[in-house]
C-alpha cells in the first residue's frame, strides 16, 4: 500500500501538491512510538546518517588524541554551507593532522551560502573541497586513520578499516546483520537501514545509558556538539540550525539528501527518521518540524513556527498558498 500523504502544498483554496512518506518514532527499548507508512524498508539516511559515522572519531579515542574540540566534533555531523566558519576550521584541522585539502576523497562544490558564492565569482576564486559540505565528515574519518596510524589514502573505500569500524558501530545500535550500501554524493559508502532501525540507532545514541561507556560517552558528545553548535553542522540560516535552536538544548535535528530527515531526542530518549517517498526535503522539514512541536519540544515563536505551515508568496512577496501538514500528519499526538 502506499504510504500516506504527510504534506500538503496549497494555492488558494485548492491543494496543489501532495507528498507522501513515512515516520519512525522509537525508543532505546526498541519500542515503536510512532509508525506511520513503510518503517521496514531499507532506506539510505544520506546525511542524516553522519552523526553515527561520527561515533568512530569520538569512541576510537581519536578525538582527544588531537585535542579536537566540540566545534570539530559538530563539523564531523555536518552537510555545512561552506561559509568561512566551516572552510576555516576544517582547514586549520587537517593542517594539524599534517594534511591538507587534497588528502580529502570528496569533490569540490560552491559554497551553499549565496554572499560567499557571490563574493567568490566576483573575484574568480574556484572552490575547493574544504567547501564540499561533507569535508567536516571526511575530516574526522582522516583523523581516525591517522590516530590508527593506518593509510589514510583510500579511507573512503568500503574495505578500509575506517569505514568498517562505522559499518559496526552502526550494525550494533541499530540490531541489524546486514547493512546494504551504495556510495554517497561525496564518494564515502552510506548504509542503507529501515526507518524503524534508524530511529532506534538514533534512540540509543540519544539516550545512551546501556551503551558501553565508550560509545555511551562519544554519543553523549556527539549529540552534545550538535545541539552546542547547530549553524556548524548547517549553516547560516539552514532549517537544521533553525529548528536546533527553536529546541533550546532538547533535541538534535539533521537534514539528509532526498527526503530524508533524522531526530535525536535526548529529552525523551526517542529516535526519529523521516523519508518522503519523492526525495523533496521541503516536505522533510515539515515533517520534522511538526514532530518536535507535538512531542513539545519546538518554541511556541520565532522563525521556526513558519517551517511547520511554511508561506507560499508570489514574486511580488504576496501570500498565495502555504506547505502544511496533512490531516494525517497534524492528527499525531506525542507525549
Amino acid at each position: 500500500m502506499a504510504n500516506p500523504i504527510l504534506v500538503e502544498l496549497t494555492r488558494g483554496s485548492l491543494v496543489e501538491s501532495v507528498h507522501r512518506g513515512a515516520i519512525a518514532i522509537v525508543d532505546a527499548d526498541g519500542k515503536v512510538r510512532l509508525a506511520l507508512g513503510d518503517i521496514e524498508t531499507p532506506v539510505y539516511s544520506r546525511s542524516s546518517l553522519k552523526p553515527m559515522q561520527a561515533i568512530p572519531l569520538v569512541e576510537s579515542g581519536a578525538a582527544e588524541a588531537f585535542g579536537l574540540s566540540d566545534e570539530e566534533v559538530a563539523l564531523a555531523t555536518a552537510s555545512h554551507s561552506g561559509e568561512p566558519m566551516h572552510t576555516e576550521k576544517v582547514s586549520a584541522w587537517l593542517a594539524r593532522l599534517g594534511l591538507g585539502e587534497s588528502d580529502l576523497a570528496c569533490g569540490a562544490h560552491a559554497s551553499r551560502y549565496e554572499p560567499v558564492a557571490e563574493a567568490m565569482i566576483r573575484s574568480g576564486e574556484k572552490p575547493t573541497r574544504l567547501f564540499n559540505n561533507c569535508s567536516g565528515k571526511h575530516t574526522g574519518f582522516l583523523t581516525v586513520a591517522r590516530h590508527w596510524d593506518i593509510a589514510t589514502r583510500g579511507y573512503e573505500q568500503i574495505g578500509h578499516p575506517v569505514q568498517q569500524s562505522v559499518a559496526a558501530a552502526l550494525r550494533e545500535l541499530c540490531d541489524a546483520r546486514d547493512l546494504p550500501f551504495g556510495i554517497d554524493g561525496c564518494a564515502a559508502p552510506n548504509f542503507a537501514t529501515s526507518l524503524k532501525q534508524f530511529a532506534l540507532a538514533a534512540a540509543r545514541m540519544a539516550a545512551p545509558d546501556r551503551l558501553e561507556t565508550d560509545r555511551a560517552g562519544a554519543c553523549r558528545r556527539i549529540i552534545g556538539a550538535m545541539i552546542a553548535h547547530p549553524e556548524l553542522v548547517s549553516g547560516t540560516g539552514r532549517t537544521c540550525a533553525i529548528l536546533m535552536r527553536a529546541c533550546s538544548g532538547c533535541a538534535a535535528v539533521k537534514a539528509g539528501a532526498e527526503g530524508f530527515y533524522a531526530g535525536w531526542i535526548p529529552s525523551a530518549g526517542l529516535g526519529v527518521a523521516i523519508k518522503i517517498d519523492d526525495g523533496a526535503g521541503r516536505a522533510a522539514e515539515t515533517v520534522i518540524a511538526t514532530l518536535l512541536d507535538r512531542l513539545g519540544v519546538l518554541a511556541a515563536d520565532g522563525p521556526a513556527r513558519q517551517i511547520l505551515r511554511a508561506p507560499i508568496n508570489n514574486t511580488r512577496g504576496a501570500r498565495v498558498g502555504e506547505r502544511r501538514p496533512s490531516t494525517a500528519l497534524a492528527g499525531v499526538r506525542l507525549s
